[in-house]
């Protein structure tokens, strides 16, 4: 069985070097086949012909070559309340405007921080309405934040006070 099996694989490998011709017909074009035709020649075929091809690739800048998209720059500010502004609600209300140059891009929201906390959800609105803030003094500060909660800018710091009026109450003296 082995002796049948290397003598098919001999023939094969055999049959497969088979000779090339080619020729030419009367309209000039070329043919090639594996059968000898009258005015055919021989074609030799050295073991090691290889076809390459060359592609032709794009050639890209290198990442110093290429000039990164300028991010325009987004600028802040608190433009109410003012620095140092007494502010006089019992409710503990203060409304908080914002500029923003130029104008806010899309996917960027605001986020209002007091004393470090964040106080209000995050928005596109340039408008905070807050209410039940203490009295006292407090820092203002509004960052403009990416769908990823990355900082991309924010105000610089605006401190307010907040006076609340408060009524003491006292006994009332009774007459004896």
């Amino acid at each position: 069985m082995r002796l049948f099996l290397l003598f098919s694989l001999l023939c094969i490998s055999i049959a497969s070097n088979a000779a090339v011709y080619r020729w030419v017909d009367e309209n000039g074009k070329v043919h090639y086949t594996d059968e000898p035709k009258e005015n055919a020649e021989l074609v030799e075929i050295n073991q090691n012909t290889q076809n390459t091809a060359e592609l032709n690739t794009l050639k890209r800048n290198s990442p110093a070559q290429e000039k990164p998209k300028e991010q325009p720059t987004l600028e802040l500010t608190i433009v109410s309340p003012i620095h140092e502004e007494t502010i006089r609600s019992n409710e503990g209300k203060i409304d908080v405007t914002v500029g923003v140059a130029p104008r806010l891009p899309k996917g960027v929201l605001l986020a209002l921080f007091v004393d470090g906390e964040i106080k209000a959800q995050p928005q596109t609105s340039t408008l905070f309405k807050l209410s039940g803030i203490n009295r006292g003094e407090h820092t203002i500060v509004v960052k403009a934040l990416d769908q990823n909660g990355k900082v991309l800018a924010l105000t610089p710091p605006r401190k307010i006070f907040l006076h609340q009026a408060t009524v003491i109450l006292r006994p009332t003296p009774r007459g004896n």
